[in-house]
């Protein structure tokens, strides 16, 4: 089924047009006419640079000590709880559960002066006051079209843990919505594979925007007819009906598939051995949030990394409210929890890390990971971290950028930067600067005023080059 959708602005679908594969049978639409449905972007030439994004949002606020920035030197309570290791970087050291990243400092970025910006759950710094409260995965679906011009792929992806194990629960929404699309329209919303029909039902989603109205749709369809007409009645049918379907599936069904991949390489992924229901105490409250966690992290970020290589500009990946490590009823206190957290993201990344250089994919596609905020420089009297705004962990990989930097110093109480701070709007810029020419950026038509403000004034991560 082959849909067109009406966006309202409740950001509601409705479908207002659709062609069965049975019309597209006996009418088969042809390349070019196709072509100008599926994007109409108001590009201007050059824009785009041809690379993707991926942020994995570390829903709840890792801890900046346990994660890269241990303070061994510092006294009990302050310093990392569950001590170090060493790293390929000479005399830097990570929380001793990232053995694997430790490993492969060298191929990555980390940035120890982050400021998060606020100590409260929200989706900063990817949904935040510096984008104007939008995905940036929607400023890019607003330029580049809201799907890929070759594969129909969609441009702006979100991945729950859903998109890869349906056992798991419903995405996180309460704290904010990872689909915000701001002053866009809702047309730019990332496409959610865990929602609906899923990949299974995966249809092209054609706001009606993109279309110069329904008369031009009408006259579209009528000249494809007239196209068919004048074909050689076999040649023409079969011809037309499979460029017609090669660029409606365009590889799309395929591309959300892990089972297109070599079962070692989803294996190498996989996160789920790595800490089992079992070995999770169920007195948490957020029990089935690691056990959910476990189960998704590493086949998102492949999932996702198959997505960029086939044409999807930014995908948001996040598994559920897990971060959260206070010592509560809800969460376990930062030894119990880094052990359920810290396997599988260490796994994951290097996973993902050792796959983008097998191939060759490290200077087009960049994995931005961090959370909403980080945890407090002293450890609480349960032996949890709470809130903290002054200083979160930030890592980068790949995107073009020279690996095996370390950006910035925290103070020896890793309760802010000492050097330059790193923020938010640091961090868009980058993103921004990794999709688009930002001079030409600003050219495009119709862009949003805030938008331009954005382009106008946003740098990279100072350091990063």
């Amino acid at each position: 089924m082959f849909t067109f959708y009406d966006h309202d602005a409740r950001g509601s679908r409705r479908s207002f047009l659709r062609v069965g594969c049975a019309a597209l049978g006996s009418v088969g639409l042809g390349m070019s006419e196709l072509s100008s449905l599926f994007a109409r972007a108001e590009t201007v030439p050059g824009v785009l640079t041809g690379k993707s994004v991926i942020f994995l949002f570390l829903h709840g606020g890792p801890s900046q000590v346990e994660t890269f920035d241990p303070k061994m030197d510092r006294p009990e309570g302050v310093r990392s709880a569950t001590g170090e290791v060493a790293t390929a970087i000479p005399g830097i050291t990570f929380g001793s559960t990232f053995p694997n990243l430790a490993a492969r400092a060298d191929k990555m970025i980390v940035v120890r002066s982050f400021v998060p910006g606020d100590a409260d759950h929200n989706l900063k710094p990817l949904v935040g006051r510096d984008s104007f409260g939008t995905n940036p995965g929607a400023i890019f679906a607003r330029v580049a079209g809201s799907n890929h011009t070759r594969t129909g792929l969609p441009t702006n992806v979100l991945l729950f843990p859903r998109a890869v194990d349906p056992s798991t629960r419903p995405g996180t929404t309460s704290f904010g919505r990872f689909d915000a699309t701001g002053a866009l329209s809702s047309a730019y919303a990332p496409f959610d594979p865990s929602q609906g029909e899923g990949v299974e039902g995966l249809k092209l989603r054609l706001p009606r925007e993109r279309l110069d109205d329904r008369r031009h749709l009408q006259e579209l369809l009528g000249s494809v007819a007239r196209d068919l007409d004048a074909a050689p009645a076999t040649e023409g049918v079969e011809r037309l009906r499979a460029q017609a379907f090669r660029l409606l599936e365009g590889g799309m069904a395929e591309a959300f598939d892990l089972g297109h991949e070599d079962p070692r390489l989803v294996a190498r992924y996989d996160t789920a051995p790595l800490v089992t229901p079992d070995a999770i105490n169920k007195i948490w409250k957020n029990y089935d949030n690691y056990v959910d966690n476990a189960k998704s992290l590493g086949k998102l970020l492949l999932l996702a990394r198959r997505l960029c290589e086939r044409g999807c500009g930014f995908v948001t990946v996040t598994t559920n409210f897990v971060w959260d490590m206070h010592a509560d009823v809800n969460n376990a206190p930062m030894v119990e929890g880094m052990s359920y957290m810290a396997p599988p993201l260490d796994h994951a990344l290097a996973a993902f890390i050792d796959d983008l250089h097998a191939r060759g994919l490290q200077d087009r596609i960049l994995l931005v990971a961090c959370g909403e905020m980080g945890r407090t420089p002293r450890i609480n009297a349960k032996g949890g971290r709470d809130h903290w705004g002054n200083l979160g962990p930030l890592l980068l990989v790949g995107g073009g950028h020279q690996p095996g930097q370390v950006i910035g110093r925290s103070t020896k109480d890793a309760a802010g930067p000492q050097t330059e701070p790193v923020t938010g709007r640091h961090l868009l810029g980058t993103i921004l600067n990794t999709l688009f020419d930002v001079g030409r950026l600003r050219l495009v038509p119709s862009i949003p005023r805030e938008f331009a403000q954005i382009m106008a004034g946003y740098e990279g991560v100072p350091g990063l080059g």
